[in-house]
């Protein structure tokens, strides 16, 4: 039985009254409905099957989604899923800003929801192709020279520093680097992913 304090969590992340509450509130209500367990994982609403974390819910400034953890594998008969960024490589979303696209879109969704529950039945997995995540050296310095953020990034876990790295790397000019590294500064010293919600 889930505890009360990660039931409360679940709760609130669902309160009416919330920017996106309607919309998550059907996306939850197929989930559950697919035969799916619900936890709450990394400040987001995270949907099991066979101990498996298979599909989330998450909240943007601009709209909600429902991720498929798997998603690159799925057949996206209807094309509408997308990639939340462009380093990923198995995380498919479908992003969603009222509670009548959600409807629109049930029984496409209730589709791929079972799909997502056929492909972890299977044992499915994703072969990823590991880019080089390269230290830029601004952050490095940071690291050096930081003994708190040093300690606060290497207790991350490894994808949660490849996705910083990458993030961080990809700005081709130092001050773009070093601006992005002071704005992530906080989220890494609380213990926060990129994509993780506040």
């Amino acid at each position: 039985m889930d505890s009360p304090e990660k039931v409360n969590k679940i709760e609130a992340f669902f309160q009416p009254g919330a920017r996106w509450a309607e919309p998550l509130s059907l996306l939850r209500e197929l989930l559950l409905f697919g035969g799916f367990s619900e936890d709450f994982k990394w400040g987001k609403p995270c949907y099991m099957l066979n101990g498996e974390n298979a599909i989330v819910l998450m909240e943007y400034k601009d709209s909600c989604a429902i991720g498929f953890f798997k998603g690159a594998l799925m057949k996206d008969e209807a094309k509408i899923l997308v990639a939340p960024g462009e380093h990923s490589q198995a995380l498919r979303m479908v992003k969603f800003t009222t509670a009548a696209e959600v409807r629109a879109l049930a029984e496409t969704l209730r589709r791929y929801i079972a799909e997502a529950a056929e492909i972890e039945n299977a044992g499915l997995e994703i072969e990823f192709q590991h880019k080089n995540a390269e230290m830029p050296d601004e952050f490095q310095t940071v690291l050096d020279h930081n003994p708190q953020v040093n300690l606060a990034f290497y207790a991350l876990t490894p994808g949660r520093q490849r996705a910083y790295l990458l993030y961080f790397s990809d700005a081709k000019q130092s001050a773009t680097r070093s601006a992005r590294i002071e704005k992530y500064l906080p989220r890494i010293l609380d213990g926060k992913g990129i994509l993780d919600r506040d």
